[in-house]
């Protein structure tokens, strides 16, 4: 194996935690000897060890004189566990490669010039842009303290999210639906307007075949109109927060409480998206996926409050001029001024097609 496998092994170890070490990055590290793999290890969950202390503790004495391989920089601080750059030093490894710099303001180059003092040679990018993609939701928030937001819609193939009455079981397959069960276990918080608490009644939980993690239930509901019966509410499975304007019932706001949800609202009559993520990365909820009908898709894409688009298209035409399409609002008057956004991935899900969309930035059109 080449240096980029190994480092693969370790992106792929990190891979398999997606969703389950927020707050913190997922990381994984790969200790080699002579040509042998002696040590791997993974970050399993906030307040737990590193990476790279796993992959230390499998390597043993091998460590000795031995080559590492980590996704993202070696933490040099103090936090819930000592610093990794320490144990490294310690443990006697020879070079470290390093597939990305920590963003984090505690880290951010200092794990590097931990090691270098020590001796240790240091390489810095090796298989980057897999380790970015791997931390995207990280990087983001570490960057603006907001979440990473992610859109997503099962959509027809003429980009209908339902048909005219409002129906929309079951666009997409049961391969497609399960897939997004994972999207729900890999973020944070799950995001939806009221109209689709009304319309669907919601359970917004994580339901994959080996189990999962729930992402914390986030609702846009001005007027606070949610029924205290809402499976949101009754079910208990899932932390509930409902942002609402300034005009809402105290007395239906008091009741919500007393069934362990949080309220939080807004000093203006509308409910402001900015201030809602702002008010999110406070609560350190680092990813939001955004499951909701084409009025609040349409309110995150025109304040460009979204960092990647994922719909699942079904081969299956709806049609219709009052069939509900998947962006609501009024729309621009021109072609030209709509979002430009550039795939990702396009893959098939089942016999329904998955397509990743994100921001076109300025200097790729340059």
């Amino acid at each position: 194996m080449n240096d980029c496998e190994y480092m693969n092994v370790s992106i792929s170890l990190a891979r398999a935690t997606l969703g389950q070490t927020s707050p913190n990055p997922s990381v994984g590290a790969v200790v080699v000897k002579d040509g042998r793999l002696v040590g791997t290890g993974v970050h399993m969950k906030a307040g737990t060890p590193h990476a790279e202390v796993h992959a230390i503790k499998a390597a043993g004495s091998a460590a000795k004189g031995a080559d590492m391989y980590v996704t993202l920089e070696p933490c040099s601080h103090h936090g819930k566990t000592p610093p990794c750059a320490d144990l490294i030093i310690e443990a006697g490894i020879k070079k470290v490669f390093v597939a990305t710099l920590d963003p984090n303001p505690l880290v951010a180059g200092k794990g590097i010039d931990k090691l270098t003092s020590a001796g240790i040679e240091v390489e810095v990018g090796l298989c980057k842009e897999e380790a970015l993609q791997l931390n995207e939701k990280f990087f983001h928030f570490i960057q603006t303290n907001t979440p990473f937001v992610t859109i997503k819609a099962g959509i027809s193939l003429d980009g209908k999210i339902a048909a005219k009455s409002g129906d929309s079981k079951w666009i997409t397959s049961p391969e497609s639906r399960q897939d997004v069960h994972q999207l729900r276990h890999e973020h944070d918080g799950i995001l939806v307007g009221i109209n689709t608490i009304l319309q669907d009644n919601p359970l917004l939980t994580t339901r994959r075949p080996r189990g999962g993690i729930n992402p914390i239930r986030i609702v846009l509901d001005t007027e606070l109109k949610i029924p205290v019966s809402a499976n949101v509410i009754q079910d208990c499975s899932a932390q509930t927060i409902i942002f609402t304007g300034s005009q809402f019932n105290a007395t239906k706001k008091r009741e919500l409480e007393s069934q362990g949800v949080t309220i939080i609202s807004q000093n203006s009559a509308e409910i402001s998206l900015k201030e809602v993520l702002h008010t999110l990365g406070e609560r350190d909820i680092l990813s939001v996926l955004v499951e909701g009908g084409s009025e609040i898709h349409a309110s995150f894409i025109e304040e460009e409050a979204f960092q990647q688009i994922i719909t699942y298209m079904a081969p299956k035409i709806i049609g219709g001029r009052e069939a509900i399409p998947f962006i609501g609002g009024a729309g621009p008057e021109l072609v030209k001024l709509g979002k430009q956004l550039r795939f990702t991935a396009v893959e098939k899900v089942g016999p329904d097609i998955k397509i990743t969309a994100k921001p076109l930035i300025e200097e790729e059109t340059e």
